[in-house]
C-alpha cells in the first residue's frame, strides 16, 4: 500500500517504479512519480501501454546536389546489402576551340574524382570503378507543393532526383580502374577514357562543333556519366568537383613540344545524384519494399536498423500512451526516450555520432522533425558511448512536448521515426543496428516521471 506524503518530509523527486515490460510489447515504458507536491500521491496501473517498434522503409529520399558522390557497395549479414551508383551531367567547363593550335594532337581524355574522406565498408579490399555514358536525359522529380502536408515528406521541399531513380546507361564502359582506396591522404582517381570516345571528342572541340558550343547542346549529345561499382566491399565518397580534363600536345614558336588541357565539368549540380540499390533477399528483412514499408521486429529476430541513402528508419509507436497523458489526475513533469545500441567496440563500423526522430503521421508520411521542447530547433541526439566493460551506448531524447502534442488532432495516430539526421540520411550508407535485450526485443526504454493526485 502506497503512504501518503507531505511537502514537508519529501525535499526531492523520488522515483517509485519501472515497468521494464509489457505483454506483446517490444519497448519497455518505465514509469516514476513526483512527489515533490503537497498532494496525495498513487500509482497508475499501466499493463495496458503498449509500445511497437518496426524497420520502416521511407520513400522519396532526395539524393541529388548533397556535395557527397557515393560509389560502391557495402554488405552486412544481418541487413543485407546496398548499392551506390553516382550520376552526373557534364557542361562545356573551359572547352574552346579558339585556344587549341591546328597542329595540337590528343593525348588523353582523362575523369578526375577527388575522394571527400567518407567511406563506409573494407576499405582494406581492392575496388573497382567503371564509367558509363548515360544514354537518357538525366531529370529532376518535380514536388506537388498543393498537396496537404501530410501526403509529402517534411525534408521535400523542390524538384529532386530521388536514390530510385534510375537512367539508362551503355553497358560497355568508358573507362575503368580497380585501386585501393587510400581514404585520408584524398588521392585524386584518374580513369583514362577509350580511344574511340577520346578521339571522338577532341575532333569535336577541333572543329569547333555546333554540339559543343554550349551546355545545353553538349547535354543533348552527351547526357551523362555514371560511375558504377563492381567487385566493391565498401562505399567510397567523392567531392562533386568533377574534371574531364582533355590533355593534348603541339609545337610552340620555338618549335619544342607543350602541352595543354582543357576541361568538361559539372555545371548544375542538381543534377548529381546517387541511385541505390538494397538487396536483403537473404535476410529477414526480404519482405521490406516500397509496397510493404514496414516490418515488426518480431519478425526479424529483433533485429531493427536506421540506413543512410535506402531510407531505411526504427519506426516506434505508442498505441495506447494517448490514454495515460489524457488522465485528467496525472501531470506529466518528464518524458526521456532512450535507444541503446551495441558496444562501439562490438562492431567495426563507427556508430553515427547524433540521431533525430520524425514524426509521422497516420499514412507513414514523415510530416515534421522533432524539435528541441518548446523550440523550433530539430532535436538531435547525441551518442553516449558505452564503456570498457561492455555495456551499451545510447541515445536520449526529450519527448515532454511531444508528449503533450500527442493530444492533439495534428498528432493524432502519430509515430516516431528514428534517423540519421537529413544530411547522413541523403548522401550516407552510415547504417546502425538496435540493441536486443535478451528477449531479442530492441532496447528501447521511455522513462515517464509524473506526478499523481488522489
Amino acid at each position: 500500500m502506497i503512504k501518503d506524503f507531505k511537502r514537508r518530509s519529501i525535499q526531492f523527486l523520488l522515483p517509485l517504479f519501472t515497468l521494464a515490460a509489457f505483454v506483446g510489447c517490444n519497448k519497455d515504458i518505465s514509469l516514476s512519480l513526483d512527489s515533490s507536491r503537497d498532494e496525495t500521491i498513487g500509482l497508475v496501473p499501466i499493463d495496458t501501454v503498449s509500445a511497437k517498434v518496426s524497420t520502416y522503409q521511407l520513400d522519396d529520399i532526395p539524393t541529388s546536389a548533397t556535395g557527397t558522390m557515393l560509389v560502391g557497395k557495402n554488405s552486412n549479414a544481418v541487413t543485407g546489402s546496398m548499392k551506390s551508383t553516382a550520376y552526373m551531367r557534364l557542361g562545356i567547363g573551359t572547352i574552346s576551340s579558339a585556344s587549341i593550335p591546328d597542329d595540337a594532337v590528343l593525348d588523353s581524355i582523362t575523369l578526375v574524382l577527388t575522394p571527400n574522406k567518407y567511406s563506409y565498408g573494407d576499405t582494406t579490399q581492392v575496388q573497382k570503378i567503371s564509367v558509363h555514358r548515360v544514354t537518357e536525359e538525366i531529370t529532376q522529380t518535380q514536388i506537388d507543393l498543393t498537396k496537404p502536408v501530410d501526403e509529402r515528406p517534411v525534408f521535400v521541399t523542390s524538384a529532386a532526383i530521388f536514390s530510385k531513380q534510375k537512367f539508362a546507361y551503355e553497358n560497355t564502359p568508358l573507362a575503368e580502374l580497380t585501386f585501393k582506396p587510400r581514404i585520408q591522404s584524398a588521392d585524386s582517381l584518374f580513369f583514362r577514357f577509350n580511344s574511340t570516345i577520346s578521339n571522338e571528342l577532341f575532333t569535336m572541340i577541333k572543329n569547333n562543333d555546333n554540339r559543343i558550343q554550349n551546355s545545353t547542346s553538349f547535354q543533348e549529345y552527351f547526357k551523362g556519366l555514371a560511375l558504377v561499382p563492381d567487385n566493391s566491399t565498401a562505399l567510397i565518397g567523392f567531392k562533386d568537383t568533377v574534371f574531364l580534363q582533355v590533355h593534348y600536345s603541339f609545337l610552340n614558336n620555338e618549335g619544342t613540344k607543350s602541352v595543354g588541357k582543357q576541361y568538361f565539368s559539372i555545371d548544375n549540380k542538381s543534377y548529381q545524384y546517387n541511385q541505390i540499390e538494397s538487396d536483403r533477399s537473404a535476410t529477414k528483412f526480404a519482405p521490406m519494399t516500397l509496397a510493404n514499408p514496414q516490418l515488426a521486429s518480431e519478425k526479424t529476430d529483433g533485429n531493427v536498423f536506421l540506413e543512410g541513402s535506402t531510407g531505411v528508419v526504427a519506426k516506434i509507436e505508442f498505441p495506447t500512451l494517448l490514454e495515460l497523458v489524457n488522465n485528467p489526475s496525472i501531470a506529466i513533469n518528464k518524458a526521456e526516450l532512450v535507444i541503446e545500441v551495441p558496444n562501439g567496440s562490438a562492431t567495426i563500423f563507427d556508430q553515427p555520432q547524433s540521431l533525430v526522430l520524425m514524426v509521422a503521421s497516420n499514412n507513414g508520411n514523415p510530416i515534421s522533425l522533432l524539435t528541441a521542447p518548446y523550440s523550433t530547433t530539430t532535436q538531435q541526439a547525441p551518442l553516449v558511448r558505452g564503456n570498457d566493460f561492455g555495456s551499451n551506448g545510447s541515445y536520449s531524447f526529450n519527448l515532454i512536448e511531444y508528449l503533450t502534442k500527442i493530444k492533439t488532432t495534428a498528432y493524432n495516430n502519430t509515430s516516431l521515426y528514428l534517423s540519421l539526421p537529413t544530411s547522413g540520411l541523403f548522401s550516407t550508407g552510415n547504417r546502425l543496428i538496435l540493441a536486443k535485450d535478451n528477449e531479442n526485443d530492441p532496447k528501447i526504454k521511455l522513462n515517464i516521471l509524473y506526478t499523481k493526485f488522489q
